[in-house]
């Protein structure tokens, strides 16, 4: 750690507050007197408070409220003459502070012409600020210096055709240089050392835009990891691991059965929801395959991650097969949601907020010390204005250079309910159906309860989903006491719970699509591992239906579906529970898997279509909901439910779903009379037809699973 051998210290603690920390040695009289010096002028500063902290002597001084010392060096001396340098201090997590160097430009960053560049820093508390400029060419360097404007805005033009010329910047804060990469850099080198300045005209790519989305319930949402998806060796995919793996149409497994994208595109999913993939440390881009990260190390936030490129040393490469990537995603029907981690950086003391602005972008306690909600040392402030704004301006570089259709926050319970409604509000203007979902949880982190952009706080934010914990814990079994078990491993203890979630949890959030329905995700353990711990004794067959009823019931409530990539063939991580590190024989998706329960993958395939054949299963608001939807059954393992009066939303006008966990046989009766048809059971592809295919009044369920009718 750099440091600068003062023999007192003077921190600017409020715009017009200086603390001055004095060793009791150097205390020559108890009038001590001091003043602010500004090259040659001399102001005296006005002691207000003293007080004696261990072997020091603390004064607190004002400063005339017209003087904002920010931008040079000042210095405070005594009447002695003793002098330090004026360092900035908790000034800069003050409300006063951040309005006065707020920046409502959009042009941070580089501006870039084939004749000229235009660079902009924002680094109000900086004294000095210069661009150290590395030509690849001929590895030549130049380091210029920038000028100060308004805001706290640095800024440099430079004349010439500087396309993919290396940057970084020089920042001088309270005597400390500090080189840091421009935290709006949209291109980078290898590793992410530097910046890199780009002309993205080269990097246009055709737009391909899937048929329009009615509304947000008729999402259905599977989560992918790049290199997962495709580094198993019976993937049949050429480009594994790579951002180009999605451009490869028509690939096949070993048996000839559909892989890739033509596998998601069979599946019958509307959006794809990649884990990061802006650049992020755990994995060398100089060897890929020596470690494996999900990504949840962000290094560089507009940039694309170069592990997932076939050439991470050009800084076109990456961002040209991603753009690519997205737009073949988008040909075969299905959208892109991008994994986003704006709740804490990797390392907070390496990152380029810290290093530029020193204290202002990260969350402290009262104590003054980084606060750790997110559990990896540090928290983003986003309630300071240029935090918020660099989210914002982040989301929407994204969307609208890379053409995304959704954001999936990471612990977005760390962030404000003002950002994340600043960021719902700019995506719709620009793309109407996009999707905006995160994480929900309540941590601990020294924002208000009331600000936080949690579960608890949804009715604030109607346009943003959530993934619902309830409905996660209560239809498998809480994910962390992992014997714990849900409706679907036999526990049918909380009937009003199964009622409230089943129906989109239209008691807690303000439409059914705030509700993300899942019971599996890269998280945790998956369904499959945690149900061999759970039942470790049960047939395998069982535990096969078990997880169908999950699908099952996840596809068909209310609200909107997330599938965990491989759940449809029972993935398992051989028990590990937290994989972010893993090597690939634990993260990878298993195509031979794919193969061996093929029938089961149709299963699936099948739930989802029946979900898009009728629109009752996708109600979009909580008036609908209530006025259709009614349970006839929910106890002793058995939750069923009509749809009634449904004929408006698709071909049959009530519709029954029965979902049962255990083999005990029931018979259950119909709501109404007439006769009804089986549209769905859980061995629909496996055996005959089932000798009753049309019902009255009652049915008896025999099978662990989900039982679909209808009548016309």
């Amino acid at each position: 750690m750099l440091s600068v051998q003062r023999a007192y210290h003077a921190y600017l603690d409020e715009m017009d507050l200086i603390t001055i920390l004095i060793p009791k040695d150097m205390q020559s009289s108890d009038n001590k007197t001091f003043f602010l010096l500004d090259g040659e002028i001399r102001l005296k500063l006005q002691c207000e408070r003293q007080q004696d902290i261990e072997n020091r002597v603390k004064y607190q001084c004002r400063l005339d409220s017209s003087i904002k010392p920010f931008g040079k060096l000042y210095e405070v001396c005594d009447e002695l003459g003793n002098k330090t340098d004026l360092q900035i201090g908790a000034v800069i997590r003050t409300d006063e502070f951040d309005d006065h160097f707020y920046y409502e430009g959009d042009d941070l960053g580089v501006r870039f012409s084939k004749d000229s560049v235009t660079m902009k820093l924002w680094a109000p508390t900086a004294t000095d600020v210069r661009v150290k400029l590395l030509f690849p060419s001929d590895q030549r360097e130049e380091t210029l210096p920038l000028k100060r404007d308004d805001s706290g805005i640095w800024t440099i033009e430079l004349k010439g055709n500087f396309d993919s010329v290396f940057y970084t910047y020089l920042v001088c804060v309270n005597l400390i240089w500090n080189e840091a990469v421009d935290p709006y850099a949209k291109a980078v080198s290898m590793n992410g050392v530097y910046g890199v300045i780009a002309d993205f005209g080269q990097t246009v790519v055709e737009k391909r835009k899937p048929a329009p989305l009615a509304q947000l319930t008729d999402a259905i949402i599977y989560e992918a990891h790049i290199r997962d998806f495709t580094i198993h060796p019976n993937s049949g995919i050429n480009q594994k691991g790579k951002y180009a793996s999605f451009t490869e149409t028509d690939t096949k497994t070993g048996k000839g059965m559909t892989s890739g994208i033509s596998y998601l595109k069979e599946l019958g999913i509307t959006h794809l929801e990649l884990l990061p993939f802006n650049d992020f440390e755990g994995v060398n881009e100089q060897n890929v395959l020596e470690h494996y990260n999900w990504g949840y190390n962000p290094l560089h936030f507009n940039a694309p991650e170069g592990s997932y490129s076939s050439d991470p040393e050009n800084p076109y490469t990456r961002i040209k097969e991603l753009k690519t990537a997205i737009q073949a995603i988008h040909a075969n029907g299905i959208r892109v949601i991008m994994d986003v981690v704006y709740n804490h950086v990797y390392i907070r003391e390496n990152s380029s907020f810290e290093k530029i602005v020193p204290g202002y972008f990260f969350r402290h306690d009262q104590n003054g010390l980084p606060s750790n909600g997110t559990g990896v040392g540090n928290d983003f402030a986003s309630e300071m204005k240029m935090a918020s704004k660099f989210i914002v301006d982040s989301i929407t570089f994204w969307l609208k250079e890379y053409d995304v259709d959704g954001f999936r926050f990471d612990l977005m319970g760390i962030l404000d309910i003002h950002t994340m409604n600043k960021v719902n509000d700019i995506c719709k203007r620009l793309k109407p159906d996009i999707f905006i979902l995160g994480e929900g949880w309540d941590l601990l982190t020294p924002l208000p309860y009331e600000e936080k952009a949690i579960i608890a706080n949804a009715g604030k934010m109607p346009g943003i989903a959530f993934f619902n914990d309830q409905f996660r814990d209560n239809i498998k079994g809480s994910t962390f006491e992992v014997l714990d078990k849900g409706f679907i491993l036999g526990n049918s203890g909380n009937p009003e719970m199964l009622a409230k979630i089943m129906s989109g949890s239209i008691a807690h959030f303000t439409n059914p699509a705030q509700s993300i329905n899942y019971v599996e995700s890269h998280d945790n353990y998956t369904l499959w591992d945690k149900m061999n711990l759970c039942l470790p004794n049960e047939p395998v067959e069982n535990k096969q239906l078990r997880q169908k009823l999950a699908a099952g019931m996840v596809i068909l409530a209310q609200g909107i579906p997330f599938l965990h990539s491989g759940q449809e063939f029972y993935r398992t991580k051989q028990g590990v529970e937290n994989s972010y590190n893993s090597p690939d024989e634990i993260n990878q998706l298993n195509w031979n898997e794919r193969e061996q329960y093929a029938h089961d993958v149709r299963y699936i395939q099948h739930l989802i279509s029946l979900r898009k054949s009728h629109g009752a299963f996708r109600l979009s608001s909580s008036q609908e909901i209530s006025r259709h939807f009614q349970i006839f059954r929910n106890e002793d393992g058995i939750f069923a439910y009509c749809l009634n009066d449904v004929g408006a939303y698709g071909p049959w006008s009530k519709i029954a779903v029965i979902h049962c966990s255990h083999r005990n046989g029931k018979v259950i009766s119909l709501p109404y009379n007439g006769e009804w048809e089986l549209a769905s059971s859980p061995f629909i592809f496996q055996r005959e037809a089932n000798s009753v295919q049309f019902v009255s009044e009652s049915i008896e369920v025999k099978e662990i699973g989900t039982f679909v009718l209808f009548q016309k």
